[in-house]
């Protein structure tokens, strides 16, 4: 890997997979670590599920939240699609000198708001204050516990040739409103973020009894990174460019921005890949809720080479990369 960190480690692409590979696994090594979850089930009183995240968006307030919601969000849904029901949260902020305090009440306020919706308690924290110029108003690092008593089947996370696979909603919005509101694009009517917490939705998915072979939520890298991450040696991804679901304005800003909506970062929905037999129904179960009511069948799992192909609205295939370097960066 590179001999310097930079932009590109946080990115969520193959130098961020680098990263992990060639630092952190070798530094750390604990099975549970190894399996490369949002979330690490773990062996005490009771088998529990926990997960940590770091945020430092900018701005840290865009269309359709701000840094506390997406905070919550993004820590209660790597819980949830790991199988846990969330229940407890750690709130740790990094404050820069010269913060307005209403914006950090305004944070503060949401992050409560985002945990009440999501069932969850805040139940510990810390706070630190740097220098003027050491940052950039508030960093947010959260941990997340979450409990194994849903009373349904983990998913073994593991995609199977013969799976469907199902995105829980409309890709790409969040990735698209925070950039839109960095860079000061003015969209008519705004593009809005996604980040809620998707403990709901991923229930009513679980609780059909259904198998689902795996749950993911395409955070850093989007919808294609995770693919590529699904895809093994034996087993190639298929994806319907027609079937992704994209909000018309985040589409139209997408091309008019020439970024693939693919590799925008989600925080409002999710992946999940079932038997081909029960998807219909998985799908019924995810449209009935109101978080899931725009979810998709966007392709399916054949037997390959590790590879993930997009057929496109040409009717070619051509395939999907890991994408390298700096994606849309601060945007988680």
């Amino acid at each position: 890997m590179d001999n310097e960190i930079s932009l590109s480690h946080g990115a969520g692409g193959e130098a961020y997979r680098e990263l992990v590979q060639e630092v952190f696994l070798p530094a750390y090594g604990s099975p549970e670590l190894l399996e490369l979850g949002d979330s690490a089930l773990v062996e005490g009183a009771a088998k529990l599920a926990f997960t940590t995240d770091g945020f430092v968006v900018t701005p840290l307030e865009f269309p359709g939240g701000d840094v506390g919601s997406l905070a919550v969000s993004g820590t209660v849904n790597d819980l949830a699609v790991s199988g846990a029901v969330p229940r407890y949260l750690s709130v740790s902020m990094i404050l820069e000198a010269g913060l307005p305090v209403e914006v950090l009440r305004r944070v503060a306020q949401s992050i409560a708001r985002t945990a009440r919706a999501a069932g969850v308690r805040v139940v510990t924290g810390d706070t630190k204050v740097v220098e003027k110029g050491r940052g950039d108003g508030i960093y947010i690092t959260t941990a997340g516990v979450g409990t194994l008593d849903g009373g349904w089947e983990l998913p073994p996370q593991r995609v199977e040739a013969g799976d469907a696979l199902i995105v829980s909603g409309p890709i790409a919005s969040h990735g698209m409103a925070v950039m839109a509101a960095r860079e000061k694009l003015d969209f008519a009517p705004p593009i809005l973020s996604d980040a809620r917490p998707l403990g709901g939705v991923v229930r009513a998915a679980l609780e059909t009894g259904l198998p689902v072979r795996a749950l993911r939520d395409p955070t850093r890298g989007g919808l294609g990174a995770t693919l590529c991450e699904w895809a093994r040696d034996e087993i190639d991804i298929v994806v319907e460019e027609a079937r992704l679901p994209v909000l018309p304005g985040v589409a139209a800003a997408c091309r008019l921005l020439g970024i693939e909506p693919m590799f925008v970062a989600n925080e409002g929905v999710f992946l999940l890949s079932a038997p081909e037999e029960h998807a219909g129904a998985l799908l019924q179960a995810l449209c009935g809720h109101p978080d899931g009511r725009h979810a998709e069948i966007i392709g399916k799992a054949v037997a390959g080479k590790g590879q993930v192909l997009l057929e496109t609205e040409l009717g070619t295939r051509r395939r999907v990369l890991m994408p390298r370097g700096e994606i849309l960066p601060r945007i988680c």
